[in-house]
């Protein structure tokens, strides 16, 4: 690599001469010229220079020199010549690229190549700067094919045994024009340009120049250049990938005979991907289109690297390159900030963006079964897009300590915290350490850092805001000025944090599981006066406890409820045969308000016997045992009254339905009061009345059958439901009331429609284990208000009521 400084007018190994041109287009000398470092290497298959942006955000321009003048190097002349021009403002760099076959490029037998060019840069007094950049690169001997697929134009070039040009037949520099040699043998030649599906089109070699096909005869080389999207080009789609080919055939009448030359280029048009990680380029893993007559071609060797260079194995596993080789594509991949690109943060819109730019060099070596070599040479310029990268600020204050502690995270490497703004006033990190507040700076992961600021409740700056009796509210704004380094560019992040302290904290319970419910701790604080503890909308009292049969012990230093399972206030989850979540929640509220400041929750596993949970959502599921009926009860062909309706799951004696209360033939009963849903669990038992087996043709003889019935019911207050009939969706403030009634056999002869009895007014029976008796109910779930009646029928007809 070639690196200098260019100063008073000398540029280490490239630049000769340096002068300011003023805006009469006149060279002036100038006595102190501003340092401009540029890069001047000689690659595999191009020269490259790279300059940095002026401060002015003018880009450089270039002119191409030889004997005959100079060209400007502009879009459409460099990609007929062969240069490749591209600026990069968020990174600063503006890039040329030249072919060693470039239209004015000096060439000793395809060996040595020496190029100059002139190099304007505008500085913000609108003075323009002036080099002569100069480089003389020896390469070693190329294949027999080259095809290079630049960013805007193909080339390739082959080996042949022409006529070597006479004196002057060809010039050392060329216009577009004048690629073409001008010999009289050249001026001979014609070129065949094919596509497929159209007729080929022949013409002279002056024709297709001015149609953007540039022919150009060296030493020992015949090349063919072009830019993409020409009429004569065609796009086909080759192993998934679309690719640009272009073919021509050059030939000339020489003495007795026609030389004919196949030339084609080939490139992959793949534009590149980011997957948040890495940079992917595709190319097929062989170029079919390369292809000339019966031959094949093979892969024997595929690199990649960046800038122009391919580096070995072991550096691009070091900066965590990859190629991937499939069957039909190859995959180039570069690690995002991996050594070989250009990683650019920068701000806009107060967010810090980074991205990542790297020019791909892919090189493929492919050989036909003659043995002839083709070298595939691709350089892709491939950039992440804008990547945001947000900072996040995490309250990591603990009451105890009396100290706000705030943690800004996802700060990138090149960002410092400058200052900090508490509340409306600007310190900056190097005063703040002396006022005594802590700032520090720990890593985090993915070459990333954060920073944790620590300020006491009771600092001047913390604003203070008395709310009730013992309740006082801190409250601190921060305002965080980061800088990115080295352009010093800011951008900011604000927190917000504030507690409730010191002499009124909510009381906290600590939840225990046990082997019947939920256990609930608190110790007593000097202000819990200030505090409700309630379940649901009730405040917990000694009479609430009593009527509900919640064990409330409170002494002098702790109060204690132990939750029976099955009490009111539970929520039941994940019901199987085996067990169920059961989850209680003590609500802690402000006495004056009423606000709920904290919630205490505990959540633990039952094992399950028998038990009916009704939900807010509509859902009734049950767990029971019908083999207390019937010992020889299979309970796999229990049904519901939809008999489509079946558990879903079975044990040896119980099933386990659940079902919404709209579905299976579920019956609704509804009064002023209370909304009752009623369905049953039937078990359909075949028997015969003799003993003896009866043999008969009679067809309408069978055995008799024994229904066995189990009522479940769901039980909700009206003032509880909020849409019942509105949009027919099932929505309840509280879970409902269960009820199991213990099965009863039913006779066939008993299977009669029944006549709608007087209706009769009794109180269920609310027990807190899940065991039954045959005349009473088993309850679980809650409600918030004592049953004090439901409304009992007997089946109709119809299954009404």
């Amino acid at each position: 690599m070639a690196f200098g400084f260019v100063s008073g007018g000398l540029l280490l190994l490239c630049a000769v001469t340096c002068a300011l041109r003023d805006s009469k287009n006149t060279l002036q000398q100038s006595s102190r010229l501003p340092q401009v470092p540029i890069v001047v290497e000689c690659k595999a298959h191009a020269l490259f220079i790279s300059v940095d942006l002026p401060p002015s955000g003018s880009e450089p321009r270039f002119e191409a020199i030889d004997a005959t003048g100079a060209y400007p190097v502009t879009e459409s002349y460099g990609a007929q010549c062969g240069y490749t021009y591209s600026a990069h403002p968020l990174v600063g760099l503006v890039h040329l690229r030249a072919s060693y076959f470039s239209c004015h490029t000096g060439n000793q037998n395809d060996e040595v190549f020496t190029f100059m060019f002139g190099l304007f840069i505008m500085y913000e007094s609108g003075k323009e700067l002036f080099f002569n950049v100069s480089k003389t690169c020896s390469v070693p001997p190329f294949p027999p094919r080259v095809v290079t697929c630049e960013e805007n134009y193909m080339e390739v070039s082959v080996r042949t045994d022409l006529p070597s040009p006479t004196a002057g037949s060809i010039k050392e520099g060329f216009s577009a024009a004048s690629a073409v040699a001008q010999s009289s043998a050249v001026e001979a030649w014609q070129v065949m340009l094919q596509q497929e599906g159209q007729q080929s089109e022949v013409m002279s070699a002056e024709d297709a120049a001015t149609l953007g096909y540039f022919i150009m005869v060296t030493p020992g080389r015949l090349v063919f250049r072009t830019t993409f999207g020409q009429r004569h080009a065609s796009v086909k789609m080759v192993n998934g990938v679309a690719v640009e080919v272009i073919q021509a055939t050059v030939f000339f009448r020489q003495n007795w005979m026609v030389v004919m030359v196949d030339l084609v280029a080939a490139c992959s048009l793949d534009e590149g991907t980011f997957d948040g990680y890495r940079l992917h380029w595709r190319t097929p893993a062989v170029m079919t289109p390369l292809v000339v007559g019966p031959s094949e071609l093979r892969s024997e060797y595929i690199g990649m690297g960046v800038d122009g260079e391919v580096v070995d194995e072991q550096a691009a596993t070091d900066r965590g390159y990859s190629v991937t080789i499939g069957e039909d594509t190859v995959d180039s991949s570069i690690p995002f900030a991996a050594e070989g690109g250009i990683r650019k943060s920068f701000v806009t819109g107060n967010v810090y963006n980074e991205l990542y730019t790297v020019q791909l060099t892919y090189q493929q070596k492919l050989v036909d079964q003659n043995g002839v070599v083709t070298k595939h040479n691709a350089v892709r310029q491939m950039a992440t897009p804008p990547i945001p990268r947000s900072p996040f600020s995490v309250n990591q204050t603990t009451l105890e300590e009396r100290v706000f502690q705030v943690y800004l995270g996802n700060i990138p490497f090149d960002v410092e915290l400058v200052s900090v703004e508490l509340n409306g006033q600007e310190i900056s990190v190097l005063t703040a350490a002396k006022m005594g507040y802590s700032i520090t700076r720990v890593p985090e992961e993915e070459n990333s850092f954060a920073y944790i600021i620590r300020v006491p409740f009771d600092d001047r700056l913390v604003v203070k805001q008395y709310l009730s009796a013992g309740s006082f509210e801190y409250t601190l704004d921060i305002k965080w000025t980061l800088n990115i380094r080295p352009q010093m560019e800011a951008y900011y992040h604000f927190s917000s944090v504030s507690a409730l302290i010191a002499d009124a904290l909510p009381p906290v319970f600590d939840g225990m599981c046990t082997d019947n419910g939920i256990s609930f701790m608190s110790d007593h604080q000097q202000y819990d006066y200030l505090w409700d503890i309630a379940i649901g909308s009730y405040t917990l009292t000694p009479q609430l406890a009593s009527e509900r049969g919640y064990i409330l012990t409170n002494d002098s230093t702790t109060l204690i409820l132990a939750v029976p399972l099955f009490t009111i206030g539970y929520v039941y989850e994940g019901i199987t045969l085996k067990q169920f979540y059961g989850t209680f929640e003590l609500l802690t509220r402000s006495a004056k308000t009423l606000e709920i400041e904290q919630s205490s929750a505990k959540r633990c596993l039952f094992q399950t016997t028998e038990l009916l949970v009704c939900s807010t959502e509509g859902v009734m599921t049950v767990v029971t045992d019908i083999t207390k009926a019937v010992p020889s009860a299979d309970p796999a062909r229990t049904t519901l009254l939809d008999r489509s309706c079946r558990p879903q799951e079975t044990d040896e004696t119980r099933v386990l339905f659940s079902f919404g209360l709209n579905t299976c033939g579920t019956r609704f009963h509804i009064d002023w009061q209370y909304v009752t849903y009623e369905n049953e669990i039937t078990f359909h038992e075949l028997y015969s009345t003799d003993s003896r087996p009866v043999i008969t043709r009679d067809a309408a003889y069978r055995p008799s059958d024994l229904l066995i019935r189990m009522t479940i019911r769901c039980i909700y207050p009206v003032r509880g439901i909020e849409s019942l009939f509105v949009d027919r969706k099932f929505r309840a403030e509280t879970p409902g009331i269960g009820q199991i009634k213990d099965p009863v056999k039913v006779p066939p002869q008993m299977l009669k429609p029944m006549q709608p009895q007087k209706r009769t007014v009794m109180k269920p029976s609310f027990q807190g284990s899940a065991a039954r008796k045959p005349a009473d109910y088993a309850r679980v779930g809650q409600w918030s208000e004592p049953l004090d009646k439901y409304a009992q029928w007997s089946l109709g007809p119809n299954g009404g009521f």
